[in-house]
């Protein structure tokens, strides 16, 4: 045996031995855990709590985002990842933005609708045309062929329906914050209890459910 093929280093072994595994490596990875669940909530809960009692559009505006200020200085002093509270901090400025130009405590809700509706857009078109959206989780686990696993009929066939389960919670948010935005300042607080109750838990639930369809499956990872 040669010097060079004794110094070689050995392949690289996957961390995820099949598909399933690696969807829900990455699925977790992509929600920050419990404490990204309620830095997201926490700013919407004040900013609708405070706009209940006070009806004093910029206090609640001011409050929401002192309160995601917090958090992110709390993930600073912690030296962990701020990716999660940055989020929430952009959201609801973009939404204060929105409130305050028009003086209606709904707007401040508007940009989020608009975003999940440009999403689920996105993520429909993207099953429709069989190149589904959570196929590219895989593909991000392997640079060399980024678009193995689209070659494999039976992996696009399960990244087809688990995206179609994580395309529910938004459709269902939609569905329930349209009117009650339309409806004006009076529903503002069933706008907020509708953007928490139907953020991250029905998200959950469908995590849940990918969860138990990926725990039954053992489809091989594509190779290049």
């Amino acid at each position: 045996m040669s010097t060079a093929e004794e110094a070689a280093p050995p392949p690289p072994v996957s961390a995820h031995e099949t598909v399933e595994a690696v969807v829900r490596a990455q699925i977790a990875k992509a929600f920050g855990g419990k404490r990204g669940t309620v830095e997201a909530a926490v700013p919407t809960i004040a900013f609708t709590l405070t706009w209940i009692f006070t009806e004093d559009l910029k206090f609640s505006v001011i409050l929401s985002v002192a309160l995601s200020v917090v958090l992110l200085l709390a993930r600073i002093v912690q030296r962990s990842t701020p990716q999660f509270v940055l989020n929430s901090l952009f959201g609801i400025g973009i939404g204060a933005f929105f409130a305050l130009r028009s003086g209606n405590a709904e707007d401040a809700f508007l940009p989020g609708m608009l975003w999940i509706a440009v999403v689920e857009a996105l993520m429909i078109l993207s099953i429709l045309v069989r190149w589904p959206f959570l196929g590219f989780l895989l593909g991000a686990t392997n640079p060399d062929d980024p678009i193995a696993w689209h070659r494999d009929k039976s992996i696009v066939d399960l990244c087809v329906k688990l995206s179609w389960i994580m395309a529910l919670p938004g459709l269902i948010k939609l569905s329930v914050q349209i009117p009650l935005y339309l409806a004006g300042s009076d529903y503002v607080f069933w706008l907020g209890i509708a953007k928490v109750a139907l953020g991250w838990p029905v998200y959950l639930a469908a995590l849940a459910t990918v969860g138990w369809m990926l725990a039954r499956g053992r489809t091989a990872q594509p190779t290049t």
